[in-house]
């Protein structure tokens, strides 16, 4: 019977420790380096975009972020979205030829935004991140657009997030938050699928997001249903299992006389 108990328990670990496995391991992150998100969009449009920074560093906190914008790729229009606690710097350069925007030249683009913390509250602690929204467009048309970006810590480090994908190649240890262009549909530049303002927070753009979301988290859920489920299966059959094993002892005691 104490053997019997022991290996009910044993399986009953070992499923409770794979389902807590299953279900956690849809949270962990699969990176921890500066990234753009979405990380993909169409040449000529426009388009929200968030540069998120995770901090990694277990004491301290992070301050500062430089993004550096590409200097083959100028985008004509760069704005930012204000982040509470943070103070947004832009720095321009001149480009010739000038940038076509709606049929005007735009012949200066911004080429660096920094965002700096107001103080200790407002910075990145350990174990945290934080997203700096910003809208570009008309994207240019070309491959992909590098990113490269400086994250500077409390204690005066500096993580030089700026190496280039390499093709064939595999992720390098510091990668430049990267932005793949893909070939523009047959829906005309400056029509509400590709404005500004189709992009904007709350509006269908947005919404195409959270309801990709919400799909990922319904397929969680069920998928931790069916897990909850089956370890319940599992722990039902093992105390039916138990009583049966209970059973056929006390059956075989009667059977047996006692000396």
């Amino acid at each position: 019977m104490i053997r019997h108990r022991r290996t009910v328990g044993a399986v009953l670990a070992l499923t409770l420790g794979t389902v807590a496995t299953a279900v956690f391991g849809f949270a962990a992150p699969a990176s921890a380096h500066v990234s753009i998100s979405p990380s993909e969009a169409k040449q000529g449009g426009y388009g929200r975009f968030a540069f998120r920074v995770p901090n990694e560093s277990d004491e301290a906190s992070t301050t500062k972020l430089e993004i550096f914008l590409p200097e083959n790729a100028p985008v004509g229009s760069v704005s930012t979205m204000p982040v509470p606690g943070w103070q947004v710097a832009v720095e321009k350069r001149r480009v010739d030829p000038p940038v076509q925007v709606h049929g005007a030249e735009i012949s200066e683009v911004i080429s660096k935004i920094t965002w700096t913390a107001d103080g200790a509250a407002a910075a990145i602690a350990p174990g945290t991140f934080q997203e700096f929204p910003v809208s570009m467009g008309p994207l240019p048309e070309v491959d992909q657009m590098v990113f490269k970006a400086l994250q500077t810590y409390s204690d005066g480090g500096v993580v030089r997030w700026i190496d280039e994908p390499q093709p064939g190649g595999e992720e390098p240890a510091t990668p430049a938050p990267v932005l793949t262009l893909t070939a523009a549909t047959d829906t005309p530049t400056g029509t509400p699928a590709e404005s500004p303002a189709a992009e904007a927070p709350g509006t269908a753009a947005g919404a195409t997001e959270d309801d990709d979301e919400d799909g990922n988290g319904l397929a969680v859920g069920l998928g931790v249903a069916g897990l909850v489920a089956g370890l319940a299966g599992l722990v039902l059959g093992g105390l039916a299992f138990a009583r049966t094993g209970r059973s056929a002892a006390g059956r075989s005691g009667e059977a047996t006389p006692t000396s």
